[in-house]
């Protein structure tokens, strides 16, 4: 691993995002008073949760690309398209909870941001299942 630390430095990053995201959710969980184990009442506390819990679907199915891309093709380029998914859902979180319906543009961004890790990592298992 210590030759991946574009890519370990992008996961901490990952993780902060996820930490931001779940203090946003605890925020708005006080400000609304809305007490556990309560999922729904004021909108701005539902769409807290909501982006939330989409950044925690879409980081499990990130995080194996990021390293498998890292790990068969390079740290750089794994890095790289990690970082532009980290600051696509930064985009997202905010544009979702100022108003959903500005979400589409950041979301676009951080799937192609993904797609691009899932065939950068697939390119490379397939190099070297195939000896190159």
């Amino acid at each position: 691993m210590a030759n991946l630390p574009l890519t370990a430095l992008t996961t901490l990053f990952i993780v902060l995002l996820l930490f931001g995201v779940a203090a946003a959710v605890g925020v708005a969980r006080k400000r609304h008073d809305i007490r556990a184990p309560a999922m729904t009442g004021h909108p701005e506390f539902e769409r807290a949760c909501r982006v939330q819990t989409n950044t925690i679907e879409w980081t499990l199915m990130v995080l194996p690309c990021l390293w498998i891309a890292a790990a068969f093709v390079g740290d750089g380029i794994a890095a790289v398209c990690g970082s532009v998914w980290i600051g696509a859902r930064v985009w997202y979180a905010v544009a979702y909870r100022r108003d959903p319906d500005s979400r589409g543009t950041p979301f676009l961004l951080a799937a192609l941001a993904f797609g691009a890790l899932g065939l950068i990592a697939g390119f490379g298992v397939m190099r070297a299942l195939l000896g190159g």
